[in-house]
């Protein structure tokens, strides 16, 4: 009952402008977007439902790579309502997410304290959030994120900023091509309706090959990817070597 009435009152309240800081790297739509659905992203039949399923496959990768996650100090970067941090946080990790939408970080903070998970979940940019912590984090995640920035390759760097020397950094996005636009856009949100219409912009989608060379500007090296695979005849996710649409880059600092 708790859980639904906070819902509700979230659903109610108007979040005035002046609650999403300016930024030149914050698109103020992209923000808003999201906003507009915030009281529903926990909800496993909603608009959130593929990062829910899909959650468990990057955990178990950022897991894999990265040696476990128990006492590590974790950075969830685009946290949004906390699907991945409460996850990483339940493996034992001190995880802090960072995103610049108001309401999905309340939804984030109510969930965590419902689930009685610990998550210090911050409002701010990553550029200025690396201002104040160099060096500060065992590992950085920054998922489903750079493709809704205006200079994907500013969060890169500020990324490479954050992790200690030897951390990982995990960032995941969507392929630029016609099978992507195909599958992401026209499938994901006209045919199946996965996800809202509108979510994504495809001229916003980033090859590999982009991310990998803002990557190797920064101390960011030992590159992992893999892709992320939706089947719609059997509604069932999985890993594995092709990258045309969804991908993940494990990287590691020097």
């Amino acid at each position: 009952m708790k859980q639904f009435l906070g819902a509700i009152s979230l659903m109610n309240v108007k979040i005035p402008d002046s609650h999403i800081p300016s930024h030149p790297n914050v698109d103020q739509q992209e923000i808003e977007k999201f906003e507009a659905v915030a009281s529903r992203w926990w909800d496993l039949e909603g608009e959130f439902k593929p990062l829910h399923r899909i959650n468990p496959l990057r955990l178990n990768y950022i897991l894999q790579r990265a040696g476990g996650l128990f006492g590590k100090k974790v950075l969830d970067v685009g946290c949004g309502g906390g699907i991945l941090s409460e996850s990483m946080a339940r493996e034992g990790a001190d995880v802090t997410g960072l995103d610049m939408g108001f309401e999905p970080l309340q939804v984030a903070r109510l969930h965590a304290l419902e689930s009685d998970t610990s998550v210090t979940y911050v409002q701010e940019t990553v550029e200025s959030h690396a201002e104040q912590h160099l060096h500060s984090y065992d590992v950085v995640t920054c998922m489903e994120m750079l493709e809704h920035v205006p200079d994907p390759e500013s969060v890169i760097r500020a990324c490479a900023k954050l992790v200690k020397p030897g951390g990982h950094v995990f960032f995941s996005t969507i392929n630029r091509n016609r099978k992507a636009w195909l599958m992401a856009v026209i499938g994901a949100e006209y045919i199946l309706n996965m996800v809202p219409k509108g979510t994504h912009d495809a001229k916003k989608f980033i090859r590999p090959s982009e991310l990998i060379g803002w990557v190797d500007k920064t101390p960011l090296k030992d590159q992992h990817i893999i892709g992320l695979h939706y089947n719609p005849l059997t509604d069932k996710f999985r890993l594995g070597h092709n990258v045309d649409v969804n991908y993940m880059l494990h990287t590691q600092s020097v």
